[in-house]
């Protein structure tokens, strides 16, 4: 909560898969100092809520994952603001939080200001074949056993455009220092489970049909922001497929951004003041048009 009662909004961080809420501190304490309330949670299977619970980490549920993840983040969006006079909330969501994002704004995005899409991907084949994949590991492995062929398949591939590198994780960024935190960070870059990749598989081809992009209201502003060395968004091709898609939805606030030499997690990468302050600019900016920029 800002110091201050000159509030300029309420932000929620939906944050992406094998990695937790915290990790958002220090962007969340900018955007505080900026006079925003910053408010986030721990998905199923993941952080403190899977440490709370008992649960296996990188498990939604037995079935309908996806859709539960969603609904969670609703209903803690609702309890927070339960009874506060706060502005209307402003959703972010990071790699799998971008496909919760995505999903939250077709059912919820009445309710929802603004919407930050970051580090996310558009729909390709590989997403249906890994899905049929999934579905038959899952019922002849399993549903709670690791995907670790799944997982090899998913981003064996991603660290190819990189040279000299250190670890399986450094097309997560190019800051070596958050490389090595993400590596130690027990919370961080376990193996999920084939259910899992059913469930995230599944959300992923529902949030890209037709029918249910129309969902969004038309008006609402969208910034769909990545590094433009990201693999999980096709180095830029896959956030461009997410940004014509709201285009030909008949969207009037779509704006792209595509940061040069960042990698997958921009809130972590070298300079990454240049990323705070390209959302803060966007955040306060008061009429959204369309747009497209590099930055």
């Amino acid at each position: 909560m800002p110091q201050t009662t000159e509030i300029k909004g309420h932000i929620h961080i939906f944050h992406g898969m094998a990695e937790h809420q915290e990790r958002y501190e220090k962007f969340a304490r900018f955007l505080v100092e900026h006079h925003y309330i910053v408010s986030t949670h721990d998905h199923r299977g993941h952080g403190q809520t899977a440490a709370i619970n008992n649960a296996q980490y990188g498990f939604f549920t037995k079935e309908n994952g996806f859709d539960q993840i969603v609904e969670d983040a609703h209903t803690v969006i609702e309890q927070l603001r339960s009874g506060q006079d706060w502005p209307k909330v402003i959703i972010l969501g990071h790699s799998m939080g971008s496909f919760v994002a995505r999903r939250y704004i077709q059912l919820y995005s009445e309710e929802v200001k603004k919407v930050i899409i970051m580090g996310t991907a558009g729909i390709n084949s590989s997403h249906r074949m890994g899905l049929v994949a999934a579905k038959l590991l899952a019922a002849n492995k399993g549903p709670n056993e690791l995907a670790v062929l799944l997982e090899k398949i998913s981003f064996g591939s991603y660290n190819n455009k990189i040279s000299n590198r250190n670890s399986p994780s450094d097309w997560l960024s190019s800051d070596e220092e958050e490389v090595r935190k993400y590596i130690e960070d027990e919370l961080c870059g376990f193996t999920c489970t084939n259910q899992f990749y059913v469930d995230l598989l599944s959300g992923i081809i529902l949030i890209s049909k037709e029918t249910e992009v129309n969902k969004i209201r038309k008006d609402l502003p969208i910034l769909l922001i990545s590094g433009k060395d990201d693999p999980v968004g096709e180095y830029g091709k896959g956030v461009w497929r997410v940004a014509k898609q709201y285009y030909h939805a008949g969207i009037t606030h779509v704006a792209v951004h595509l940061l040069e030499r960042k990698r997958h997690e921009i809130l972590n990468e070298v300079n990454n003041e240049v990323v705070y302050q390209t959302i803060l600019k966007w955040l306060e900016k008061k009429g959204h048009d369309r747009a497209a920029t590099a930055v």
